[in-house]
């Protein structure tokens, strides 16, 4: 079953949680007049893994970690499909990072790993946008993971028994270049272990979001190329869309702002099964 999720709300926000006006249904329900694509997933919290992938790992100078190296995103930072991704003035490089996620279908708390992939509802996929210099100078990621519009999800959710989990890649490119091309079963950390390592201290509700790591490959967000795109091909051939903006550039922000300097990026961020 592939699913989105929306609102018949217009105005409604990416982080908002299910109400009234909130839908799921399938893909088509996209086409609908007047709808507002959501994430398709509702957390009370985003969990990531960081340094899953070997090769990630070594790129950014860093040995593999001995066990999971867990860090939160904000259920703030989510945006959907069509949303932009604002690029801080606080920062001076901007990071993608493609990966898979993992939405969690059951209350989850002390799960083993012979158990833990039962908990799994189904795949999408998290562009786990980063302020990288802000990690580096800060030690610790929250504020370099955390801005809003730093977690771009969907904009399918797949149930797990639609996919063949060994064959799916996670890709990314780049003005149609390959910058990102990873398997998922070169992450260092398989799924039921990382399950199994989070709910040991930490409580999944239904709806929660593991983003499972990046492959090598993440680059920069370059404000000064003229028309950058990502492309992540996902498990439903739907793509995310979206764009970049300067923050300094959104109106009403400052009392004269500079003139516009907007970076139009497509990124469809997800995984398909090869």
């Amino acid at each position: 079953m592939k699913q989105i999720r929306y609102s018949l709300n217009s105005s409604t926000p990416s982080t908002s949680p299910d109400s009234p006006d909130v839908r799921y249904g399938p893909p088509s329900d996209a086409a609908a007049p007047g709808i507002r694509l959501l994430p398709p997933c509702a957390p009370t919290k985003i969990v990531c893994v960081g340094r899953n992938y070997l090769e990630h790992a070594r790129e950014l100078g860093n040995e593999a970690p001995s066990e999971p190296l867990i860090f939160l995103k904000p259920p703030s930072s989510l945006i959907a499909s069509g949303d932009a991704i604002v690029y801080p003035e606080l920062s001076q490089r901007v990071d993608f990072e493609g990966e898979l996620g993992i939405v969690i279908g059951e209350r989850a708390r002390h799960v083993s790993r012979e158990k833990a992939l039962d908990y799994i509802l189904g795949y999408t996929i998290v562009n786990d946008v980063t302020a990288r210099d802000l990690q580096k100078k800060d030690g610790q990621w929250t504020r370099g993971k955390g801005f809003d519009t730093f977690c771009a999800v969907g904009p399918c959710l797949v149930s797990k028994d639609e996919v063949d989990f060994d064959s799916l890649r996670v890709r990314t490119l780049v003005d149609g270049v390959v910058k990102q091309d990873g398997s998922v079963k070169d992450m260092i950390f398989p799924l039921d272990a990382i399950i199994a390592f989070i709910t040991a201290f930490m409580t999944l509700e239904p709806g929660d979001l593991i983003a499972t790591g990046t492959p090598p490959g993440i680059w920069r967000i370059d404000s000064s190329e003229s028309q950058p795109s990502i492309e992540l091909l996902d498990l439903t051939g739907t793509p995310i869309t979206g764009r970049v903006v300067i923050e300094a550039t959104i109106p009403g922000k400052w009392a004269a702002p500079p003139a516009p300097a907007i970076i139009t990026l497509r990124p469809r961020c997800a995984a398909r099964v090869a």
